[in-house]
């Protein structure tokens, strides 16, 4: 995944017209680890995928999705790639590949709980194993395993694992995808 996720970025800096200074120092990251990144010889954090995501004005999820051929059927084994370390344990793998309206994540081990995370779209997130803590609308919510929360798309929320081995999968409409309220509401 790691040479195909460079290729995107520098197809999306480089469509911003945005040299390679510019995007490092809007994501406080150094030119020669983004030029890493950018020619498959770094694999990004998704810390760092998310910080190249934000100075590129698009989403990690976004970015990763670019790096992969859409299949129109796709099985992604456990044992595939990875996907990102994240923070010491940290891992996350998608579990959809490509572009399509509908993206699939697996966050396993601990996780930054100074992102705020709102999208354009609703997403839910399932607690596969441990437990975790979602704050949304000034409200904590525990959820343990087999619990699932719905977030409507445009809430800020953040969240954070609360034991060792939690998997937490997240499943989101796609930001690229325009999603309309039901008339008949």
């Amino acid at each position: 995944m790691t040479p195909r996720l460079g290729d995107g970025i520098r197809r999306r800096r480089r469509a911003l017209d945005l040299t390679l200074a510019q995007v490092a120092r809007r994501a406080a990251l150094s030119v020669p680890f983004l030029s890493q990144v950018e020619n498959g010889r770094a694999r990004p954090s998704m810390r760092s995928l998310q910080s190249i995501a934000d100075a590129l004005g698009t989403t990690a999820v976004q970015l990763m999705a670019a790096a992969e051929e859409a299949r129109r059927v796709d099985v992604v084994r456990a044992d595939d790639d990875p996907g990102l370390a994240g923070t010491g344990e940290a891992r996350v793998r998608p579990l959809v590949r490509g572009h399509h309206a509908l993206h699939a994540l697996e966050f396993t081990g601990p996780h930054d709980t100074d992102r705020v995370f709102a999208h354009r779209n609703d997403e839910i997130l399932y607690v596969a194993d441990g437990a975790a803590e979602v704050r949304a609308e000034g409200v904590t919510h525990r959820l343990g395993r087999g619990d699932t929360l719905y977030v409507a798309g445009g809430v800020p929320h953040t969240w954070t694992a609360l034991e060792a081995g939690t998997r937490v999968l997240l499943v989101a409409v796609g930001d690229h995808v325009e999603v309309t309220a039901d008339p008949h509401r």
